[in-house]
């Protein structure tokens, strides 16, 4: 296989928007290096939130990269500590804890606790720990609002519904709280009912003032995929779902410093780090881009429209730049955010996938449209990765 680069905007994919003439911000906004990628390569649709399967970014990843989800899905919380290089004993379970703001009449109103800083992130998780942990509950700082809670002990379990908070802007927490999957798993749900409402007291009057625990799980086998295909793979990315997701199969995180997951991210040092991988040993380089999905979450068009376009013209482009068309490139988003719902839906996302040597397809432009008649048709499962990698 010819040395790749997949690029992952988050949350890309949308829905035509009237203000835009119809087109999707994708379609809008300016992007001539994945449309280069397209008129050059072969295009098609990948669905990456199959039903039967939570609406989330792990979910979706791991689908991009060809995990099997009905036997290695394993949530959030284990991939996240696995990225921060948190051992978990057999008897821990990993949850995902987001900080969050949430008002006087007990209203979700920011899922990200307004971005908040290292400083305040970290002394919120300090006083957490200092007011509630104990040798069972553990909190772990992360990146900005994304921070991790194991619990650890046989009496919990990994079975408890959640709902995502990124979903809820606007509803009360507690119509949202945890609930047990099974009679086992009850004292798991009501002890995080309990953190949730005593982390309301411990964080009073701070601007991440509540914590939503979600997307629990315990470490699993999950296939590496350096491995399956007989190759040298990394991963660069600013957020630890898929740092953790990625050194679980089998890709070697590499950090670039100011990679924050926001619009303010280091989009040049993403590039130079995909640049150098493949210069070295490496065969395959996923870099993801969060900052799409947190200003789709945000429903904010004219924050989209320019992260696409920094996506575009200042990570894409500059590896373009400097490989031109002696290597493969993937373009696509793991799921869509339709800026009018600010929540992820299970729409097959539109992928485009150039290999030197290919015959084009005759697909001008990325594009959600543009991409149902690509020669590529509708993948999903293993599809993209045996494509791509196989």
């Amino acid at each position: 296989m010819k040395k790749t680069v997949l690029f992952l905007g988050d949350g890309m994919a949308d829905e035509p928007i009237a203000e835009l003439g119809g087109k999707t911000p994708v379609q809008y906004a300016k992007t001539p290096n994945m449309d280069w990628i397209a008129a050059h390569g072969r295009s098609g649709t990948f669905l990456t939130l199959p039903d039967g399967f939570p609406t989330s970014s792990d979910v979706a990843n791991m689908s991009v990269l060809g995990g099997d989800l009905a036997t290695e899905l394993c949530g959030r919380g284990p991939l996240e500590a696995a990225s921060q290089g948190i051992a978990l004993g057999p008897d821990d379970v990993a949850f995902r804890m987001n900080l969050v703001t949430v008002d006087a009449d007990g209203v979700l109103r920011d899922f990200s606790a307004g971005h908040i800083g290292e400083k305040e992130q970290q002394e919120a998780i300090a006083l957490l720990n200092e007011k509630l942990g104990t040798d069972k509950i553990k909190f772990y700082a992360g990146v900005s609002y994304r921070n991790l809670l194991v619990l650890s002990g046989k009496e919990f379990s990994a079975a408890v519904a959640y709902d995502k908070p990124d979903d809820n802007h606007g509803n009360k927490v507690a119509d949202h709280l945890p609930r047990a999957k099974t009679p086992e798993a009850e004292f798991t749900a009501q002890t995080l009912r309990d953190i949730i409402a005593k982390a309301a007291d411990v964080l009073q009057g701070r601007v991440g003032n509540g914590v939503w625990p979600w997307s629990g799980g315990k470490s699993g086998a999950v296939h590496s995929v350096s491995k399956k295909y007989g190759i040298k793979c990394a991963v660069v990315s600013a957020v630890d779902v898929i740092n953790g997701l990625g050194r679980t199969m089998g890709l070697d995180p590499i950090k670039v410093p100011g990679a924050t997951g926001y619009v303010d991210t280091n989009y040049e040092g993403k590039a130079d780090a995909a640049i150098q991988a493949l210069e070295g040993d490496y065969d395959f380089v996923y870099v993801h881009i969060e900052s799409t999905d947190e200003v789709s979450h945000e429903q904010d068009l004219k924050k989209k429209l320019q992260a696409i376009e920094d996506f575009d013209s200042r990570l894409i482009g500059r590896v373009l730049a400097h490989f031109g068309d002696t290597v493969g490139y993937v373009v696509l988003p793991d799921h869509p955010v339709p800026l009018r719902l600010g929540k992820h839906t299970r729409t097959p996302v539109p992928f485009t996938y150039y290999v030197p040597g290919n015959v084009p397809d005759g697909v001008a432009a990325y594009g959600e449209t543009e991409a149902l008649q690509g020669s590529l048709g509708a993948l999903k499962g293993g599809e993209l990765m045996d494509l791509v990698l196989g």
